[in-house]
């Protein structure tokens, strides 16, 4: 339970609700403008009018970015409907859907336009970059369908400016934050890359010399080691263990000493080389990270006093801003949240009730605005009310403290452990088949002790993730075990199987004993917090994929056929190509991994980037130049991007695990206790692992039943778990800015190179 101290009622005229204004003066619709910015760390300069604010209100509105991102998304699928296609469309299907795209990027910028200044607006390279990729756009596809009306052959090159779009919309700031981090990495992984470079072509000579007139063969009975690019492939290959030991072996076989050279090759290659690169990349990586996110703080300080300073008022010696004024300011910012949690921000800002919030209150509020504050209202059980005395007796008081309990809890846990035990075993058994209705029986006992316990609304309210998926598994268990046991399926796929299924689903549970301890709860917590940076670098591989799939179909398109098992079609055994006869391509029937489409194309690079027996998959090049190819994408997928993604997984590691050590109370959660309002988190017990998603049992009725809490309304924080490492490592730098200290202004900011800042520049 929360503290049970209130402090002296404040005045009645503080908690009456205002009726909001018919129209916001632009001086306040401009101050929550920058409050919005600082909130979301948005770093647009825009034009300060009425009429450019409201337009910057729209362009920043929810639809507005929904709708761009369905575009650039179609845009970018048209590849799939495109020739050669997976699913073929018309042309002029694509064409007019290509076109209707373009005018809507080329809207998207107008509007741009009109909120920034026109000098802000020419300087930005990605504005430029935009208008250029839709001229290109518009260009290509003019010229593509009048030669397609003369039956003249053409290549879409355009296709490949696609995903400038996605980078360089002013929505994609975190993707191209992290084309800044590799452009920024780029020259200190040159200089390792070329001693790389050095060390293997020095062993290719060496292996050369060695190997090339010993008359060796492979297992496939080609010459071995005796022609140097091929070395030089073959071991650029063994660096990633693909081929490993298979390239060793003819050597080794001839003389086991020779298995020294490739140990060696290994050492110095395999593991110094490519530690170095993760090294230096983890190196540039964290250093640039840093700059940014201190810009990011700063910027974010300016905005708000820029947006103080328009609503400020003298009381005194002092500058400060009206209750009434800071109202409204968060029924604009954050019109969604409700009134209680108005009043208790208020509150935190305006800590002794004085009327008004001065400037180093002022300036946290968009942190205030970030940290998620749940309203519960206390409600009591409708059996309570239906049939008191029997609710409120002692064996029913006994039975909910039970329930209560975190013994009830374990008790269920291991109920789950021993059921996936039985799910394992042979179902055959008539007993294993009992059993699965004992474990059905007993979690419906558990649902319904839990709604006999805890209020229903409570119980199954929009938040209680947990709770919901507990009830619908065992709903949906029941239910497929009564189909199984009545229609008694014979079929492959019965329902039984899909019983086990829905059974299998009960165990996720088991993830909150692991996030209860300690330990495991600093791995839990990085795991969450860069849930929203996945989609950051799922973006840029996106971006790298469908550059490197439109330049592999114009380069391999056609060079494989896949045919049936069954099929009698010439070179059928060769994937159509009858350079890859007894190749260990055709052997292993690789003939799907082609780039005839847009989709099988995603799927060889998705191989290429795991690496595994990705030399095999090259079998069917033959010309050595086409190799280079296959090399600048392992390059830039597995060398730069993949240790980029890593370096971001160590520092979130890193700063989680020095937060766990020093987490403290937040101002909310201070005041929020000294109100009386609330509950402490670390009481918490069903309500360890995922942010507001699980019943707050102890909220509600107290631990044990013991302590009871008062009508109305509590609060309590959704979690401590912040959503980014971008938020944790601002939090930290922020703490270190003295107030006194604004940062520089809006216009030297701008004036900064891209490497000082986190600006809205393209890459």
């Amino acid at each position: 339970g929360g503290g049970r101290g209130r402090p002296a009622s404040p005045p009645r005229h503080r908690w009456r609700r205002r009726p909001a204004a018919p129209s916001a003066p632009s001086g306040l619709l401009l101050a929550a403008a920058f409050v919005s910015d600082a909130q979301y760390n948005r770093n647009i300069p825009f034009k300060t009018s009425p009429e450019a604010v409201r337009l910057y209100y729209l362009y920043n509105h929810w639809f507005m970015r929904t709708a761009t991102y369905f575009f650039i998304f179609l845009n970018l699928s048209l590849a799939v409907f495109e020739e050669p296609a997976v699913y073929p469309l018309p042309f002029l299907a694509t064409s007019s859907v290509e076109v209707l795209c373009l005018l809507v990027f080329f809207g998207r910028l107008m509007h741009f336009a009109k909120i920034t200044r026109r000098n802000v607006f020419w300087k930005d390279t990605k504005n430029i970059c935009i208008m250029v990729a839709i001229l290109l756009s518009l260009t290509d596809l003019a010229i593509y369908g009048a030669l397609r009306i003369y039956n003249i052959k053409s290549v879409r090159w355009s296709r490949i400016v696609r995903p400038i779009f996605l980078v360089n919309f002013a929505e994609s700031r975190q993707i191209r934050r992290a084309f800044r981090s590799i452009r920024n990495t780029l020259p200190e992984i040159t200089y390792v890359f070329l001693l790389f470079m050095f060390s293997l072509l020095m062993f290719s000579l060496m292996a050369l010399k060695l190997f090339g007139e010993r008359n060796l063969q492979t297992a496939e009975g080609l010459p071995y080691f005796r022609d140097y690019l091929e070395i030089v492939f073959d071991l650029y290959v063994l660096v990633t263990t693909a081929n490993s030991p298979d390239v060793m072996m003819p050597a080794f076989d001839f003389s086991s000493w020779y298995a020294l050279f490739f140990i060696a090759f290994v050492i110095v290659n395999t593991y110094i080389f490519m530690s170095l690169f993760l090294a230096v990349v983890y190196n540039n990586y964290k250093k640039h990270l840093k700059n940014e996110i201190r810009t990011l703080a700063y910027m974010k300080r300016r905005k708000m006093i820029e947006a103080f300073n328009l609503l400020k008022e003298e009381e005194g010696t002092l500058s400060v801003v009206r209750e009434a004024q800071w109202k409204q300011l968060v029924k604009l910012v954050a019109p969604d949240i409700s009134s209680s949690h108005r009043e208790l921000l208020l509150r935190i800002s305006d800590d002794e009730q004085k009327g008004f919030i001065d400037k180093k209150s002022f300036v946290q509020l968009a942190d205030l605005l970030n940290i998620q504050v749940i309203t519960l209202k206390i409600r009591s059980h409708p059996l309570g009310q239906w049939m008191p005395r029997i609710y409120k007796s002692a064996a029913s008081q006994f039975l909910r403290s039970v329930v209560r309990h975190r013994g009830f809890v374990w008790t269920y846990d291991v109920i789950i452990l021993i059921n996936a035990i039985f799910i394992a075993l042979d179902e055959e058994s008539p007993y294993i088949s009992y059993a699965e209705w004992v474990f059905l029986a007993l979690y419906i006992v558990e649902i319904l002790l839990k709604l006999y316990t805890y209020e229903p609304r409570a119980f199954f309210g929009k938040n209680q993730f947990w709770n919901w998926f507990d009830t619908l598994i065992i709903f949906a268990a029941l239910t497929a075990t009564i189909l199984n046991t009545t229609l008694k399926s014979t079929t492959k796929y019965n329902s039984q199987q899909i019983l086990d299924i829905v059974f299998i689903l009960r165990v996720l549970r088991l993830i909150r004993i692991v996030d209860s301890i300690q330990r495991f709860r600093v791995i839990m917590n990085t795991l969450i917090n860069i849930v929203p940076t996945m989609l950051t670098f799922g973006g840029l591989t996106l971006v790298v994929y469908c550059i490197f799939a439109i330049i592999g179909m114009e380069l391999f398109h056609g060079k494989i056929q896949f045919f049936p098992a069954n099929s009698n079609a010439p070179y059928a055994m060769e994937c159509g190509n009858q350079a890859l006869k007894d190749s260990l391509f055709a052997r292993g029937k690789y003939c799907k991994n082609n780039f005839n489409n847009f989709a099988s194309s995603f799927i060889v690079l998705m191989e290429l980037t795991v690496v595994n027996q990705w030399h095999d998959i090259l079998c069917f090049v033959t010309a050595q130049p086409a190799k280079l190819y296959f090399i600048a994408f392992h390059i830039v997928m597995v060398i730069i991007i993949v240790n980029i993604f890593v370096s971001f997984i160590l520092e979130a590691f890193f700063v989680e695990y020095s937060l766990e050590k020093s987490e403290v109370e937040t101002a909310i959660e201070q005041k929020i206790q000294e109100l009386g309002m609330g509950v402490q988190e670390d009481t918490l017990q069903d309500e360890q692992l995922l942010d507001n998603m699980e019943s707050a049992d102890n909220d509600l009725e107290g631990e044990g039943g013991t302590k009871a809490q008062p009508k109305g309304l509590v609060f309590k924080i959704a979690s401590k778990r912040y959503r980014t490492v971008d938020a944790l490592l601002q939090r930290m730098f922020e703490a270190e800015i003295p107030l006194e200290d604004e940062g520089p202004s809006f216009e030297e900011i701008l004036n900064m190179s891209p490497g000082d800042l986190t600006s809205e520049r393209a890459v």
